[in-house]
């Protein structure tokens, strides 16, 4: 994690007066002790949990370290804080040198150059402070680095790389392929049919979801998440046997390839680019080299790798290859999924689909999405149509979260908003749960609060009444389990279509009382994602979970057309609303032609200092 501080400018600070924080200024001599006062207590705080950190056990080798003094640390600067005139000492007040720094209340500074010494440490010790801290009591970052770049061709399609052993074998259900032959004419007719009250003009014009039911026995979609990488192709069995690309191949040619065409060629080839979830990303690959009928790098990008075989020159992508030759990119179909915000910049030469702002509006980010919903549903008032969530609470505090959860009856949903895959989800039903989650350190600084859709006896109480889970057709046992519906559309100039569907149970059936088995967590009952990410960053799948749109699956589900028809408009709806509120976020580029994004905007929409830190402009 990169520091709070940025200490590179700090030498060259040179102004007698600098404003303070409320009112008046203070001199730089008044800035540097109290910096230095900072640095002091961070450094003997330090010293002082030395002694605690093996207790915390968090997975890291850097967590079970012992921490240096930072009187002791080098600081990587001309001047630092290894300096063997001054010590810190615990019974002292501040007490470093001029030069060194931790000049405190008492300590007095030789002229200009010592007040820009001193005052450049002191900020260079406290970012080390913050730091270091940071890495104990923060999640710590996996060390992974990725392998360079290679090409692809039409030639390595295979089908057993690219989908789920099972579904190799499967068999579509026909209901299913019957709703993916309707087109949305007739899709249209029968939501119009079904729902009169719409109105059909805004319907035309115009993400994972739950099936919920209200305690007056209304079942209907809500939207949980709206997902900007296109995931899910290997989970659904082909649609028709003669086109063994399936879903990899209409995503390309109903989104993509309109982008494609609009590349300047002279910048270079295309690519795929991932740091997840090699089977897809390869068939993606591998197709794109199909349709376009050129060569197509595959790649992997991590967060934290620390010499990436991608780079961004002149805002063009480049990507190395194994001789350790680089290439320009005209065109990259991005699969990368943890903080796409951090690697790719919001502008670039190269083509990237999705772009980054899709995943800041809310692709990527549950706070901005929560609001594109809000604002979205705001413009369907009158139309009968709006985009069904769980009631949400935004930019909500680590304090606060008790206060809102027993707002919501001691039932509720706490969200890391830029999390994905399952991570920073937190069902809380009681109050373990809700100290686990208290306990556990976060990297962010805001949450977003949902009302938790559970059992009859046991869902949030909300504006709207309650809603709890449809579940599972009873099994043998009578056990009935929760299951999210997962729906992909690609969308061009034509419109929307479906691409592809699949469900996925969690690993324990739903309980009617909590107190039935305490033994149970909420989140066992509740949790759908198959994704596990391991303490060194590497990710697995549970695929027993998942539930396919074949006969033997999709009948468990207690689905109908109907049902499928509705999870495509509601899928439509998030996702046009997060896409004007990508425009939203878009101005008009005061100082030449095209658009800018609206940085000011971002920030008031979402008050976290800690992302907007991560976003790569």
């Amino acid at each position: 994690m990169s520091s709070l501080v940025n200490t590179t400018p700090v030498a060259a600070v040179n102004a007698t007066k600098i404003p303070a924080a409320v009112g008046g200024s203070i001199s730089k001599s008044e800035l540097s002790s109290m910096t230095g006062s900072i640095a002091s207590k961070l450094d003997q705080y330090l010293e002082s949990t030395n002694n605690s950190l093996h207790r915390l056990d968090r997975g890291s080798s850097d967590s079970n370290t012992s921490i240096a003094s930072l009187t002791h640390s080098n600081l990587g600067h001309d001047h630092n804080v290894n300096n063997s005139s001054g010590t810190s000492d615990g019974n002292s007040s501040e007490k470093r040198n001029s030069t060194g720094g931790y000049v405190g209340s008492g300590g007095s500074n030789n002229g200009e150059l010592d007040d820009d010494i001193a005052l450049a440490n002191n900020l260079a010790a406290i970012s080390l402070a913050t730091q270091k801290i940071s890495e104990i009591y923060l999640e710590p970052k996996p060390k992974k680095s990725a392998p360079d770049g290679h090409q692809v061709t039409n030639d390595h399609f295979e089908s057993e790389k690219h989908f789920y052993p099972r579904v190799l074998n499967a068999q579509i259900h026909p209901m299913v392929g019957y709703f993916f032959s309707l087109g949305n004419e007739r899709i249209i007719a029968r939501y119009m049919h079904l729902n009169p009250q719409v109105n059909e003009d805004v319907l035309r014009k115009c993400s994972d979801l739950f099936n919920v039911t209200t305690a007056s026995g209304h079942r209907q979609m809500i939207i949980v998440e709206t997902n900007s990488c296109p995931s899910g192709q290997k989970s659904m069995p082909l649609l028709s046997e003669s086109d063994e690309h399936g879903g990899y191949r209409l995503v390309l040619e109903s989104a993509f390839k309109d982008m494609i065409e609009t590349a300047d060629r002279s910048l270079g080839g295309l690519a795929v680019v991932c740091d997840k979830n090699m089977m897809e990303a390869s068939g993606y690959a591998s197709t794109l080299a199909e349709v376009m009928k050129e060569k197509v790098w595959l790649v992997e990008f991590y967060e934290y790798d620390q010499d990436p075989p991608v780079k961004w020159v002149d805002r063009v992508m480049y990507i190395r290859d194994e001789k350790k030759e680089w290439h320009s990119i005209r065109a990259c179909f991005r699969y990368v999924t943890q903080k796409p915000w951090n690697r790719f910049p919001l502008y670039t030469k190269t083509i990237v689909m999705n772009q980054t702002v899709a995943c800041l509006a809310g692709g990527r980010n549950k706070m901005m999405a929560a609001k594109a919903y809000e604002f979205f549903n705001a413009e369907l008032a009158d139309s009968g149509l709006h985009v069904r969530v769980p009631e949400t609470i935004n930019n909500v505090t680590k304090n606060e979260i008790p206060l809102w959860l027993d707002s919501m009856g001691g039932h509720a949903v706490v969200k890391v908003p830029y999390s994905n895959a399952g991570q920073g989800v937190y069902t809380i039903t009681n109050k373990q749960e809700l100290q686990e989650f208290m306990d556990t350190p976060q990297h962010y600084n805001k949450y977003i609060v949902q009302s938790l859709v559970g059992n009859a006896s046991w869902s949030s109480m909300t504006r709207h009444g309650k809603f709890y889970h449809v579940g599972t057709i009873p099994n043998k046992k009578n056990n009935t389990f929760v299951t999210d519906l997962r729906m992909m559309v690609a969308g061009n100039k034509q419109g929307f279509r479906p691409i592809c569907i699949y469900a996925r149970r969690a690993r324990k059936p739903l309980l009617r009382y909590l107190e039935d088995d305490p033994s149970i967590t909420s989140w066992e009952m509740l949790g759908t994602n198959l994704s596990v990410k391991s303490p060194t960053g590497e990710w697995s799948t549970e695929a027993a979970r998942l539930l396919l749109m074949d006969r033997k699956d999709f009948n468990q589900l207690g689905l109908g057309v109907d049902d499928m028809i509705d999870a495509y408009i509601q899928t439509v709806l998030s996702v046009i609303a997060i896409d004007k509120m990508c425009q939203r976020l878009m101005k008009d580029n005061a100082e030449g032609t095209g658009q800018t994004f609206d940085m000011e905007l971002f920030k008031a929409l979402n008050p976290d200092s800690v992302l907007w830190q991560e976003v790569l402009l």
